[in-house]
């Protein structure tokens, strides 16, 4: 099913299944920032004049309860507030979201409440204000230890600024992780390993590392599109992507994902739910969810309105946001899976993925990927990408649906 008009939500049926052996998560997007950076495509807005923030609480309520609706009896474990930029927000506003979660599902007590937060944006009694509404997890947008390249990547504070707030997170919540953006123009492998170790000597238990990719519709984009952006080849990115492994692994925090390192234990259990193809809400301007549906193989897929203000306008008229829906099973459904499970170290388990899909990998396939060294098959049956085929990964899932 597909579709715009009117309540795409009302002629749902309630499911009971869920992914209780996974976990169920909800994400709250809150959609403002305070600049656009050049690289981001993200669904984030400025609005100069501010926002009427009451006024996206109560669509935030209205919203969760239309999602809760759908999804009774589950249990939460992660809720994610991403953005935009969510430490924008007043700490009670945070705390309002929270309760509203908390009114409609079972929140686990050891549930993973994530945060995203700038460093331009950090203050103590803010981060205090989050930490007591039950945030235990921050997420930090650092993106380089370098002033020149934070500069250039237009963010609005400096590394100074930045390792402060490394510092003053980690005296707050329990857990923290921060970003960094590498493979930058001119950006040689003996900088970005002078950079890295010493990020990971302020890191706690997790690290996301990402490189540089110009996305279509970013002021990157245009810059490059004119010849004035050049970033480092091919060849250049996967030396440095294999150093980032290296490096992050000899320090305790491996990869556990292609652009995510952590100590045991530390890994992001929300993102882990959305790798694993978990079940979860989503909330807000240009948020996405994958309810499961009565069969449990079939998942109904959300998107809400993207435009701050048309999505409040429509959860007015319409108790929620979502502007398409569609049910994804059988080989859609096992393709979502094998896209997002193949990003993780410990990969697909075969036989979930065979329930899901509906069909058996082509043993053929498989043969010709393992033989040129694109994927392995664990011990325990489990199938991964090797670094190699981690590298071409969309080439290696249309290899395996095919």
């Amino acid at each position: 099913m597909t579709g715009t008009p009117g309540d795409l939500l009302a002629t749902i049926a309630p499911a009971a299944a869920g992914t209780p052996d996974i976990g169920f998560g909800v994400y709250v997007h809150w959609p403002f920032c305070a600049r656009k950076c050049p690289y981001c495509d993200f669904n984030s807005h400025v609005r100069p004049r501010g926002i009427d923030e009451d006024g996206y609480l109560d669509a935030f309520r209205r919203e969760l309860a239309a999602n809760a609706a759908l999804t009774p009896g589950r249990t939460v474990t992660s809720v994610f507030l991403g953005g935009g930029t969510p430490s924008l927000m007043r700490p009670q506003a945070v705390a309002t979201v929270l309760e509203a979660i908390a009114g409609h599902w079972t929140v686990a007590a050891d549930a993973e409440i994530t945060l995203e937060a700038n460093p331009s944006s950090a203050d103590a009694g803010r981060f205090r204000g989050y930490r007591a509404a039950g945030v235990n997890r921050l997420s930090l947008g650092v993106q380089a230890l370098d002033d020149a390249a934070l500069k250039f990547l237009g963010r609005l504070h400096n590394v100074e600024e930045a390792l402060a707030a490394v510092e003053m997170a980690r005296a707050t919540f329990p857990r923290l992780s921060f970003d960094l953006i590498y493979a930058r123009p001119d950006q040689t492998a003996a900088a970005w390993e002078a950079e890295l170790r010493r990020a990971i000597g302020f890191a706690a238990d997790h690290l996301s590392l990402y490189q540089l990719t110009i996305e279509p519709d970013t002021a990157f984009a245009r810059l490059r599109d004119a010849g004035k952006l050049i970033v480092p080849d091919v060849d250049a990115a996967a030396d440095l992507y294999d150093l980032t492994r290296a490096i992050t692994a000899a320090a305790g925090l491996p990869a556990y994902e292609i652009s995510n390192h952590a100590a045991p234990g530390g890994e992001s259990r929300h993102n882990l739910l959305y790798w694993r193809y978990g079940e979860y809400v989503g909330v807000g301007p240009g948020a996405h969810g994958r309810i499961v549906l009565d069969d449990a193989t079939a998942r109904l897929a959300t998107a809400t309105e993207r435009q701050p203000e048309r999505w409040m306008e429509r959860v007015a008229a319409c108790g929620n946001g979502v502007i398409e829906t569609e049910t994804i099973f059988g080989e859609s459904a096992g393709d979502e899976m094998l896209l997002m499970g193949l990003r993780l170290v410990e990969g697909i388990d075969v036989g979930r993925y065979e329930a899901i899909a509906g069909r058996r990998f082509d043993e053929r396939r498989v043969a010709d990927l393992l033989s040129h060294g694109m994927i392995e098959v664990l011990a325990d049956g489990r199938i991964r990408t090797t670094p190699a085929g981690a590298s071409v990964l969309d080439a290696v899932v249309a290899d395996l649906a095919a």
